[in-house]
């Protein structure tokens, strides 16, 4: 069996992650990719940016900001496949940040349709939850949620 080539072309990287060229190339340009050119000045791609790209559709979808995506990314080596251990690194430095977002969720999960603690009063249960507005105390927001 002849060896997989570790490059791909744009159009490949593409199709293989779901996400337009037109996404892929702005990846490049905010440094979360880099490109091989060939003489012809195509762009190559490794393999395993398959993993990249997929990554960064993972993040979007938990709600990191590009930034906070960039920073993740620039800890991954650039001209090489990242390693086990180097996606491991990157998931232990993330792991906090990920679990806040979960508390966070699921918090609002179970009190959005209670008293979220922002007091409004408008809700008949707000008056049982936050009778007088006792949540507005603690500060100003979603209290309940929030803190």
């Amino acid at each position: 069996m002849a060896p997989r080539d570790p490059f791909i072309t744009i159009g490949q990287l593409a199709a293989r992650t779901g996400v337009a060229v037109s996404a892929i190339r702005f990846y490049e340009d905010r440094g979360l990719l880099r490109a091989l050119r060939t003489e012809g000045n195509q762009r190559r791609f490794l393999r395993s940016d398959i993993r990249r790209v997929s990554f960064i559709l993972i993040a979007q979808r938990l709600g990191l900001a590009l930034a906070e995506i960039e920073t993740q990314l620039a800890n991954l080596p650039q001209g090489r496949a990242p390693t086990l251990a180097d996606w491991q690194k990157m998931s232990r430095r993330m792991r906090f940040e990920i679990d806040q977002r979960i508390m966070l969720l699921t918090r609002t999960r179970n009190q959005l349709d209670q008293c979220i603690g922002c007091g409004c009063l408008s809700l008949e249960r707000c008056r049982l939850y936050n009778k007088d507005d006792k949540l507005g105390a603690k500060g100003p927001g979603p209290r309940a949620v929030l803190d």
